[in-house]
């Protein structure tokens, strides 16, 4: 029932999907895969990528420094979140799901009203604490530190499959 209805809501280009990622991406390999993923997720979703500046850390930086880094790059990511958002933060104390079980979170919580999804991939310092209490979810994909730009490939992959799984498609095997 749940597939169903979370198709429906895919194909008619309702639900919307924003990424917000801390920092440039430079590497034309990184680029060229999440160009692909998003051109694949476009069947599905209208897809936005925003790419926000991040603040310079100074070599040995303070506490309090590093506090006042992620409170201006949380106040940055905060204005590009809607109120109706269902906003997942990337955090590596978040819940990991098998990639089965993120299809169904997306495909329930779009039956359940929300149409606008937001993943925020924090700076390299994190996530101020002000997002991560916005967020609707915070997400793991493990205790593995990855670079934020690899980051946004593996997550684009992973929506992407998480549709792929709720058609049934053999992408997924």
């Amino acid at each position: 029932h749940f597939k169903i209805l979370f198709l429906s809501v895919c194909y008619n280009k309702v639900m919307k999907i924003k990424v917000i990622a801390v920092g440039k991406l430079k590497e034309k390999y990184l680029k060229d895969g999440i160009a692909e993923y998003t051109k694949r997720l476009g069947r599905f979703a209208k897809v936005d990528i925003i790419e926000l500046a991040d603040e310079r850390t100074p070599d040995g930086a303070s506490l309090l420094q590093k506090q006042q880094i992620l409170e201006k790059e949380g106040q940055k990511i905060t204005a590009k979140i809607s109120d109706r958002d269902y906003v997942i933060a990337l955090a590596i104390e978040g819940k990991q799901f098998p990639s089965e079980d993120f299809s169904r979170l997306l495909a329930k919580k779009a039956v359940a009203g929300y149409s606008d999804f937001t993943f925020i991939i924090g700076g390299s310092l994190g996530l101020s604490d002000a997002i991560k209490k916005r967020a609707n979810l915070l997400m793991s994909f493990g205790l593995l530190t990855l670079p934020h730009q690899l980051m946004r490939l593996v997550l684009t992959e992973q929506i992407y499959r998480a549709f792929m799984i709720q058609e049934g498609s053999p992408y997924h095997k």
